[in-house]
């Protein structure tokens, strides 16, 4: 019988989880597959869940178990030659705080599966992924983030100021209704005058974006066009919302040229510019929602942040930016650090460029949470689990002993095989520069 396990987390507040119990039932009983299930005092689903599923409980270390599920980013001495690991690696950026447990993986002739990069062939779009979860979670960590921001400054009325930490609630349901409490408020007792216009921006269309979207729009908002923030009429009871598009944020550096989007991906940062900057003294909340890598522009340096606070005297419209991507001085240069949620945000001084946990202290409140799905965690699991579980009788029934161009694999997860047997793919032999 083929055995696949599913790993503990080591991350504190991880509560996530690849597979869910109600998986689990199908895999044995349609597919012969013995799914053990690695002890966890944190994991939203119980080990009794997991057992009336079908499961075993039991360590994966030294065990016979040949692939493992995991979540986020594994400990080096964790891995044990020969097995197969499924996890969001994070190293196809090369990033230099994952390059050690990458070495380790060749080292040990391992073989990691990346889930995300199981994608579309032809289109290349991710087909697992927590990206919307990360968005509903990013969305209502902010607007709590905004109401104690706007509480220490003493202004009111603060229709933020009842949100509790998104993983207080029940559930997504439960959330959406204290946002749709908020949005009662709106209606009512309206935002402040000095926070009027009140808009949000949201860099990106995708699902995170989309995510965040869906908590927003529970509350009363106007749709505007980037063109339109600086002519908005100051509505106390309606909030603007807009959505930032790759044209409207990015611009050609020979300014003859004109912007052409599949020009812009191939060329990045070499022939292009951010030009983001030109909005940013309209917004009170920025969503940044991007994915991002250093071929691109950054779309807010530090240096322009400085410079919003010295024409606004300090006294920016900007209370707070959700940076939900979460790339350490990517996108957004002033997100210095990742976060967790129970200390989900931290305010960057633009003039001492230092940061300051929490949400007092001069400068504009950052929330940079790298585990955002985790505060939904039962739903943010199934979800995960549901477009995953298509995949795994294939994974698990794979023979990781041949040849890499023999290995059977769905087209979709063998694009993800980024270490086999110890080495590098071909597609990923780009990374041996970082190592």
């Amino acid at each position: 019988m083929r055995k696949i396990g599913i790993r503990r987390e080591d991350k504190a507040f991880e509560l996530r989880t690849p597979i869910v119990p109600a998986d689990v039932q199908g895999f044995l009983k349609k597919h012969g597959i013995e799914v053990i299930v690695e002890p966890s005092e944190q994991r939203a689903f119980s080990e009794d869940t997991y057992e009336k599923a079908g499961a075993a409980i039991s360590k994966l270390k030294d065990s016979q178990v040949p692939v493992i599920f995991g979540l986020k980013e594994i400990p080096k001495e964790v891995f044990e030659p020969g097995k197969v690991y499924l996890f969001f690696a994070h190293v196809i950026k090369g990033q230099p705080y994952n390059m050690t447990m990458l070495q380790q993986m060749l080292d040990m002739g391992t073989t990691l599966i990346d889930y995300e990069r199981i994608v579309e062939v032809d289109s290349g779009r991710r087909l697992v992924f927590f990206g919307n979860w990360a968005g509903l979670a990013g969305m209502a960590e902010t607007l709590r983030g905004l109401g104690e921001r706007i509480a220490i400054e003493g202004i009111t009325p603060n229709p933020f100021s009842e949100l509790r930490p998104t993983y207080e609630y029940e559930g997504l349901d439960d959330l959406k209704a204290a946002i749709k409490s908020v949005g009662e408020r709106i209606r009512t007792e309206g935002v402040a005058p000095e926070l009027a216009p009140f808009c949000v921006g949201f860099i990106g269309y995708g699902n995170t974006s989309r995510g965040a979207q869906i908590i927003f729009d529970l509350l009363p908002y106007k749709t505007v066009s980037p063109d339109e923030l600086a002519d908005l009429p100051p509505d106390t009871h309606t909030l603007y919302k807009v959505v930032f598009r790759e044209e409207d944020t990015i611009r050609p550096k020979d300014p003859s040229a004109s912007f052409e989007l599949q020009h812009y991906y191939d060329h990045g940062k070499a022939m292009y510019e951010s030009s983001f900057f030109q909005y940013l003294p309209h917004l009170t909340v920025l969503m940044n929602c991007i994915y991002w890598t250093d071929k691109y522009p950054r779309m807010i340096r530090k240096t322009e942040l400085r410079k919003l606070w010295e024409m606004t005297a300090g006294k920016p419209r900007l209370k707070i930016v959700g940076d939900i991507s979460c790339d350490v001085e990517g996108a957004i240069e002033f997100t210095l650090k990742c976060t967790k949620p129970d200390h989900p945000t931290f305010v960057y001084d633009p003039i001492g460029k230092k940061i300051t946990m929490g949400i007092e202290g001069r400068g504009v409140v950052v929330m940079a949470v790298d585990n955002l799905p985790t505060e939904l965690p039962r739903e943010a699991s199934t979800s995960f689990s549901e477009t995953l579980r298509q995949f795994i009788p294939f994974i698990a029934k794979a023979d990781y002993t041949v040849p890499f161009e023999k290995l059977d694999l769905p087209p979709e997860v063998k694009t993800a095989v980024i270490v086999y047997q110890g080495q590098l793919t071909p597609a990923y032999e780009y990374l041996k520069k970082y190592l």
